[in-house]
């Protein structure tokens, strides 16, 4: 991913680097294999929401509804295996998980594309529409009996630590998707004709409708993909839970969009990298998960995710317009 670290990329790797190096100094417990495991367990779920975020960004949208959407995708599909067919194959889940909500990432964008409806209004609306007919039409109780096919990604370890303790700590198998994930955004973003297109359509969405790329195709797909990471993302929380609550990760929005924002994506669209949303995510999840280690009340935590969100727009908000000033 060399090809995406630029200025801004690399900053923020040093900047992670330095606030880990500092934490780990202040307390060693930082450090130890089941904070490591809970730190990537945690970035997991962030990240899977944020790079369809980002993807949505990128174009020059804005959805909020991506937490309603994991949440119907975790709630519906444990539902359904739950009661009615718990000895699923395992691969079954997942797929049904990501087939919500990319069916409920489709219906945003068919009210952006074609209606011409204000993004940020449409999703708005989809959410309390998503989160509320889950509620009314399929339960409001809390799933506590998971099968083993909804509960494999985390009950299934790739590596094991041994805690002074004498605990096992495990590196779940569902830490890999986010990485992967990533990946595959990467190379579709700067390897591919379409993926060029997203950001020539967020960059100037006029520009490119007449150079000839297909932006409608461009919004129906970034809509989707985020509707599938959403399922996906909801699916691996229910897994990393052991239970289904409809009433999860609604409510984290803002945390989502400072990882995006903090990673380097415009607001605006057309600018941002897979790198540093990486990096993004990676510093959000330290400073907000390691308050709590470094003895920080937990009642300060929306204050520095508001900081971090300010500050980060307006890091990349600078860095825009130097960049705009060297090029006249």
């Amino acid at each position: 991913m060399r090809s995406g670290f630029g200025p801004y990329e690399r900053a923020l790797l040093c900047v992670l680097s330095a606030v880990c190096a500092a934490i780990a100094l202040a307390n060693p417990s930082f450090l130890s294999p089941e904070n490591i495991a809970d730190l990537l367990s945690a970035a997991t779920v962030l990240g899977l929401f944020a790079l369809g975020e980002f993807l949505v960004m990128l174009a020059g949208g804005i959805d909020i509804s991506f937490t309603a959407i994991g949440a119907c995708s975790l709630y519906v599909t444990a539902k359904i295996f739950a009661s009615v067919a718990p000895d699923a194959p395992l691969w079954l889940p997942p797929a049904v998980a990501l087939g919500i909500g990319t069916i409920l990432g489709l219906l945003n964008a068919l009210f952006v594309v074609s209606l011409n409806l204000p993004a940020l209004i449409v999703t708005l609306g989809t959410a309390g529409l998503f989160h509320g007919l889950l509620l009314t039409f399929v339960g409001t109780r809390m799933i506590t009996d998971l099968p083993a096919c909804l509960t494999f990604p985390a009950t299934y370890r790739l590596i094991e630590f041994s805690t002074a303790g004498g605990q096992r700590v495990g590196l779940p198998l569902f830490v890999l998707s986010f990485p992967l994930c990533a990946l595959a955004a990467h190379i579709f973003l700067q390897r591919t004709l379409l993926g060029r297109g997203v950001y020539a359509f967020g960059g100037n969405a006029e520009a490119a409708r007449r150079v000839g790329f297909p932006v409608a195709r461009i919004q129906f797909l970034v809509y989707a993909l985020l509707g599938s990471l959403s399922g996906a993302a909801g699916m691996i929380h229910a897994a990393r839970m052991r239970n289904a609550n409809p009433f999860d990760l609604v409510g984290s929005e803002l945390d989502v969009i400072a990882a995006v924002v903090l990673g380097g994506a415009s607001i605006t669209g057309g600018r941002g990298s897979v790198p540093g949303l990486l990096c993004g995510v990676g510093l959000f999840v330290v400073v907000t998960r390691s308050l709590i280690l470094l003895g920080v009340p937990s009642s300060w935590q929306r204050v520095v995710v508001g900081g971090i969100l300010v500050a980060s727009a307006a890091a990349t908000g600078v860095l825009k317009g130097g960049r705009s000033n060297g090029g006249q």
